[in-house]
């Protein structure tokens, strides 16, 4: 249930990706990009990022790893707007490079004993509703169940098929205060005219699989638009179909996004800035290239322009190399041709509405919460209310390890599980190629885990 961390996105060794790889490797296996200009792995492979990826995101810059693409990020997003700062939200995790280390904050180890960081970052707070003082001052009545998530789930995906024994479809209602905490930082530590972009994932990963309130990413992106700045999408973990869609932020920003202005005829740190449910810049990485070294970011063409961004300001040697970009465009094609998005979307409403039986079946309060989309799906643990009648609180703190030693005894059992951010979490990342029987094996394995630790603590 790890894929690689979310790599390995059509299994260990798909046949139509490791053919590809032996076709490359016995022709060329490395044509330097800044060099060569293209060869034609690379111009295939750009040919489908044009079919999967938004309209207007027009440009493409490939790369090794998603730390260095969120890197060249940031650079075209300072060069272009002329501005340093950059917002990055709590719990975010965007790499371990000096740079994305400095935006990543899903836990102190990845910075700790690494300082001075990069200057000119802000972490601003990201919505985790469950912990929010105003839903605890509510009694969380504005957070849906584990079995109303579930149904929300199968409802926003259209597989309500895969019946949810109870509960009917509930979002959580927020309290507006991330973005206000936004407005505010904006008034009072990085003015507009200091912001370069604002970078999140659209489901947050490594922090524990959060998935944004309803109005959260359009309130972002109007807000970005306001004042000119830059908004990126990492989605690394969230894309190449892992949420049934072929990007996480499809589930919020639905709109057409070929409506941009034409290149050059816009500032694009005016206000005349792209207003629409897109982002300026996306990154992508893991599951693009099932396994294989490839990363990359697609940003609109007006971005980049020569006077700002010459030959030679973004590269390195290893990037676009052929043999990766082979194995990018299998992926792509067995996504495709295979229905994977779909079936990532079907096997993620199985799987929500499996652990929401079983959160109906532990003493209540075990397992705080389930969340996700697709085939990208947490589960957060308690410390057990010891009630049902809604007279106790819906979440008291885990026992600290809780989320480890269940991870442990999944793999006691064969089974690979991941955990996710500083709280108890687990997070579930398999292959999009996985079946509805290795599913109901998962949740089987995932259950027995589950009872044997909780409820022997």
């Amino acid at each position: 249930m790890s894929s690689g961390i979310g790599a390995v996105s059509t299994g260990h060794c798909h046949p139509m990706v490791v053919a590809a790889v032996r076709h490359q490797a016995g022709r060329v296996v490395h044509a330097q990009q800044n060099v060569f200009g293209a060869h034609e792995a690379m111009v295939d492979l750009y040919d489908r990022l044009s079919v999967i990826l938004p309209p207007s995101l027009d440009t493409y810059f490939l790369a090794n790893s998603g730390a260095e693409a969120v890197d060249n990020a940031v650079k075209i997003a300072r060069a272009v707007t002329g501005r340093q700062n950059i917002i990055a939200f709590e719990g975010g995790f965007h790499g371990r490079t000096l740079g994305s280390m400095a935006l990543t904050s899903s836990k102190t180890i990845y910075r700790q004993g690494f300082g001075p960081l990069m200057p000119g970052v802000h972490i601003a707070p990201y919505p985790y509703c469950l912990h929010c003082k105003a839903q605890v001052a509510r009694g969380h009545a504005g957070y849906p169940s584990p079995a109303e998530q579930a149904a929300t789930v199968a409802a926003t995906c259209g597989c309500s098929s895969i019946g949810v024994k109870a509960g009917a479809p509930r979002d959580i209602s927020c309290c507006g205060g991330p973005l206000e905490s936004l407005e505010w930082m904006l008034s009072t530590q990085t003015a507009p005219s200091d912001t370069a972009a604002v970078i999140l994932e659209p489901i947050l990963g490594e922090g524990g699989f959060l998935v944004p309130p309803p109005g959260f990413l359009q309130g972002l992106r109007k807000l970005c638009s306001k004042h000119g700045i830059l908004l990126i999408a990492d989605e690394v973990q969230a894309g190449a179909g892992r949420t049934g869609k072929w990007w996480g932020h499809q589930h919020w920003w639905s709109k057409p996004t070929g409506s941009h202005p034409q290149a050059g005829t816009t500032d694009p740190s005016s206000e005349t800035s792209p207003s629409d449910d897109s982002p300026d810049i996306l990154v992508f990485a893991k599951g693009i290239a099932s396994g294989y070294p490839l990363a990359g970011l697609a940003v609109r063409r007006e971005l980049v322009p020569r006077d700002k961004m010459p030959p030679g300001t973004l590269g390195g040697t290893y990037g676009a190399n052929a043999v990766a970009c082979a194995a990018a465009s299998a992926t792509i094609d067995v996504i495709t041709n295979e229905g994977l998005v779909q079936n990532a979307a079907l096997r993620g409403t199985q799987l929500m509405a499996g652990l929401a039986d079983l959160v109906a079946e532990l003493p209540p309060g075990l397992i705080a919460d389930i969340r996700g989309r697709g085939l990208m799906v947490g589960v957060e643990f308690g410390g057990g209310s010891g009630s049902s009648d809604g007279n106790m609180p819906r979440y008291t703190p885990a026992h600290k390890g809780v989320a480890s030693a269940i991870t442990k005894a999944c793999a006691a059992r064969g089974m690979l599980l991941l955990t996710a951010g500083a709280r108890e979490c687990v997070r579930f990342l398999p292959p999009l190629t996985i079946s509805e029987d290795e599913m109901q094996q998962a949740l089987s394995v995932f259950g027995e885990a589950c009872r044997e630790v909780l409820l022997r603590q």
